[in-house]
């Protein structure tokens, strides 16, 4: 599977939640090289932001909705920024077994849980996931320091997410 093409489907979405005003995360869903799924960031610049719209979720919720009948262990998820807890436990529990992603989520990243912190429902899931970390990862940076930069955006603004990002920029 051709990683760097699919992440860079992954980061187009990425650059229009950022046009959007939108925290920068994309997310697609590939099954046999065909993308399934797409999503991005939603509903996160109000002052009641919805912390159920991320990437991820709305991408597996596409899925869902248009393709009941694929295999989920066969799908291949590309997000531009490392799935929070949330989005990892949600994807674990839809049966998807590889994660490709870009950014390292240095505030709330899910992926790098040692399994015996894991409940046994969990950490049998995640002992047979792959991992796949850091594909084109400067080109999603590049997005959330153009985010975090933006006075416009006050989604983060003073966290350790922030913090990390803007220190690499």
């Amino acid at each position: 599977m051709n990683h760097e093409y699919f992440m860079g489907l992954a980061l187009a979405e990425a650059g229009k939640a950022l046009a959007a005003g939108e925290f920068p995360v994309g997310c697609v869903l590939v099954a046999n090289d065909e993308v399934v799924g797409v999503g991005r960031r939603e509903n996160s610049k109000t002052d009641t932001a919805n912390e159920l719209d991320h990437a991820e979720i709305v991408a597996l919720r596409t899925l869902l909705s248009s393709r009941p009948e694929l295999e989920r262990r066969e799908i291949v998820v590309y997000s531009t920024m490392e799935p929070c807890l949330m989005c990892y436990a949600t994807l674990l529990l839809n049966g998807i077994r590889t994660i490709v992603y870009a950014y390292e989520d240095a505030m709330g990243g899910g992926t790098c849980l040692p399994l015996d912190s894991l409940t046994p429902l969990y950490r049998e899931m995640a002992d047979e996931i792959e991992i796949i970390a850091r594909v084109r990862r400067q080109e999603s940076l590049a997005l959330f320091v153009d985010f975090f930069k933006n006075p416009a955006n006050d989604y983060w603004r003073d966290s350790l997410l922030a913090e990390y990002t803007l220190g690499q920029s």
